[in-house]
């Protein structure tokens, strides 16, 4: 199978080659951004740190252990799905070195404009050999995928999400044309479109209903994981129940879903803490505590990221190390 650009290098070969000075001042700026990332993270954290102290110390550690448990389940099952589809592609790089380029170059979500995310992990691909086109439409695909999974999982939240947002209705209009957005032909039709409009190559093959549902399911079960978070954190202190479960299962696809297009705030800062808010207090959990659960929801998001992200990396340089 061929990929969306030219043929990729082996880089077993180009490792062996010394590096151009070309080559030396990309890496010395690959690492200036992560280390940027890095720190747009860190001022996350310390930011919010006080009030997600004093909001955990009203939680069981067992609980708030879980819940961490659960962002951390659903960020490596959310790589999953991205890194199925940069694989379909071209010839497969397996999870650890997926991983190592998703989850590091998703920390670009922490400077202000989602964009950086995106270019974090081209360059990254692009350093592990990979073609950067590959890596664009991969995370392109994976993203309107994702999307439309997550407005089929937001109707579980619609009682709670909707009632103080009617305008929002119209965004259910979308899930009928976002299902058969879905489909193989009309899929890669609309990828090879929008790559086109790029000046980028189109898609040489049709994608296949094994990957597009691979896809789907990944960001599924991510946006469960996701609400198991949010939910054990509440039910730990308002009992919202099985009800309160699947409220906090939809509400984080809403959540997460607008909080991707706040393009201009980093990671969807706010837009998500609304969405959150809404929900758990419909569950039962007054504004104060909702409040307070939603900032340290976003702290553990950060916690999360920086953890696998940490972990993606060493992984992968002990698999390499060994070759």
């Amino acid at each position: 199978m061929t990929t969306v650009e030219t043929p990729e290098e082996d880089t077993s070969v180009a490792l062996k080659q010394p590096k151009s000075t070309k080559a030396k001042i990309l890496d010395v700026v690959r690492w200036i951004a992560i280390l940027l990332v890095v720190g747009f993270a860190a001022k996350t954290l310390v930011t919010n740190w006080g009030e997600f102290w004093r909001t955990l110390s009203e939680v069981a550690w067992e609980s708030s252990t879980l819940s961490l448990l659960a962002l951390i389940a659903a960020i490596m099952v959310s790589t999953y799905g991205w890194q199925v589809m940069v694989d379909d592609l071209g010839k497969p790089i397996g999870y650890a070195r997926g991983a190592q380029i998703c989850l590091v170059g998703s920390l670009g979500k922490y400077v202000p404009g989602s964009v950086w995310a995106y270019l974090l992990q081209m360059e990254l691909g692009r350093k592990a050999g990979l073609a950067r086109a590959r890596i664009f439409t991969g995370s392109l695909i994976q993203l309107g995928v994702g999307v439309v999974s997550a407005l089929v999982v937001s109707l579980l939240a619609a009682p709670a999400v909707f009632s103080n947002s009617p305008r929002a209705l119209w965004l259910f209009v979308l899930i009928p044309v976002g299902l058969a957005m879905l489909h193989p032909r009309v899929l890669t039709w609309g990828t090879s479109l929008v790559l086109r409009i790029l000046r980028r190559p189109p898609l040489d093959h049709r994608l296949s209903w094994s990957v597009v549902g691979k896809v789907f399911g990944s960001s599924t079960a991510a946006w469960a994981l996701q609400g198991v978070h949010l939910w054990l954190l509440a039910n730990s202190v308002g009992t919202p129940g099985f009800s309160g479960f699947v409220l906090c299962v939809g509400a984080m696809a809403v959540a997460m879903t607008v909080g991707t297009f706040a393009f201009i705030l980093p990671s969807g800062v706010g837009v998500r803490e609304v969405a959150q808010v809404a929900v758990l207090t419909a569950s039962g959990l007054t504004v104060v505590q909702a409040t307070a659960f939603a900032i340290a929801s976003r702290v553990m998001f950060t916690v999360a990221d920086l953890i696998t992200a940490g972990g993606a990396a060493l992984s992968a340089r002990l698999v390499t190390s060994r070759v």
